[in-house]
C-alpha cells in the first residue's frame, strides 16, 4: 500500500454506514463486494491513469 489513511470516529461511522449499504446490495456477500468494489476501484484507477498520462500531439 502507498497510502494509509486515518479517520475520525464521525467519518469511520460514515464509512460503516456506506460499506454495509455495500454489502447489504450484494444480499450480504461479503466476498462478493469485496471484489466488487476491488474491480470498481481498478476501472477507477485506470481512468484516473489515462487522465494523468502525457498527452501525444496529434497531427
Amino acid at each position: 500500500m502507498d497510502h494509509l489513511v486515518t479517520l475520525d470516529s464521525r467519518q469511520e461511522a460514515a464509512l460503516q454506514a456506506v460499506a454495509d449499504r455495500f454489502v447489504a446490495t450484494h444480499k450480504g456477500d461479503v466476498m462478493k463486494a469485496l471484489k466488487e468494489m476491488i474491480v470498481l476501484n481498478g476501472h477507477l484507477q485506470d481512468r484516473l491513469d489515462e487522465r494523468s498520462a502525457p498527452r501525444r500531439a496529434s497531427r
